[in-house]
């Protein structure tokens, strides 16, 4: 992404460099996504007293690279559509509600942008040229490509979320993509609830631990970086910060794994119902 985006900033700018770097990135990102969690379900033996090898799933994932590629470039595309929508609508968004730009496509730079994701205060450590003192291609990856990323990846990982029974559907039910996206609504009508609790869970745990960067900021008192980036912060409150992101990523890769087996157990509760008759089929 960072790769791209100064390329397209060097040329002429025009709907191509703005578009196939958002595509790419996203195309990728889910490619990786589907592919790891393909391999997750076909890990996970159908039989309790059999034994997971995660490896032997992603061996076996192999065989629907076609589905996965295909089903990766429709989540790119819909989140590319999804991003320009959502971007055009704080555009032309009326001046009385310019409040709500806090949570339009400039979200997530004032919050890397601080404590203790930002743990050093000063962007120069990553970015200056040794000697020279002057910027390096490191400027567009951070934090300008990781803010641009995070805008697009969060919605295109919301459509991944919406459509969770997808993969199962053409990993385990040997459905064509398109069936197991028809089939992917049509479950999540009969467990919708059971769906929504589990998402909001993994979410609410997410979130905690995300909003914990709260709590830091305040006991460091660095909470606005502006007016602390004159100084270097303690040593003591970097390494905290940086053990912070540490737990952070960890627990978010811990969420997205029990994500992943919750949606396997869904999937086959789904079809549970569907292969159960009513009482009143034998009536």
């Amino acid at each position: 992404m960072a790769a791209l985006r100064s390329i397209g900033r060097t040329m002429q700018p025009d709907i191509i460099a703005y578009y196939v770097p958002r595509f790419f990135l996203g195309f990728a990102t889910m490619f990786c996504l589907v592919f790891l969690l393909a391999g997750l379900f076909l890990s996970i033996p159908p039989e309790k007293s059999g034994s997971a090898s995660f490896f032997a799933g992603l061996g076996k994932a192999k065989k629907y690279s076609e589905a996965i590629f295909l089903w990766s470039v429709v989540l790119a595309l819909a989140g590319l559509l999804l991003f320009r929508i959502w971007v055009n609508f704080f555009i032309w968004l009326p001046p009385d509600f310019r409040f709500l730009d806090s949570f339009g496509p400039d979200f997530f730079g004032p919050v890397i942008t601080q404590f203790p994701f930002n743990w050093t205060l000063d962007w120069n450590m990553f970015t200056e040229i040794p000697g020279y003192g002057g910027r390096s291609l490191l400027l567009w990856i951070y934090p300008f490509g990781v803010m641009e990323a995070l805008n697009f990846l969060a919605i295109t990982l919301l459509l991944f979320i919406l459509t969770p029974f997808v993969v199962p559907l053409f990993v385990l039910g040997q459905k064509t993509l398109s069936e197991a996206v028809t089939g992917s609504f049509a479950m999540m009508k009969k467990i919708w609830i059971e769906t929504g609790a589990c998402a909001a869970f993994l979410g609410v745990v997410v979130s905690g631990v995300f909003f914990a960067h709260l709590l830091i900021q305040a006991a460091s008192g660095m909470v606005s970086p502006y007016n602390t980036v004159i100084f270097h912060p303690p040593d003591a409150w970097i390494a905290l910060a940086l053990l912070y992101n540490l737990v952070l990523l960890t627990v978010a890769f811990i969420v997205a794994t029990v994500g992943g087996i919750a949606v396997q157990h869904l999937y086959i509760s789904a079809k549970s119902r569907q292969i159960t008759p009513s009482p009143g089929h034998y009536s």
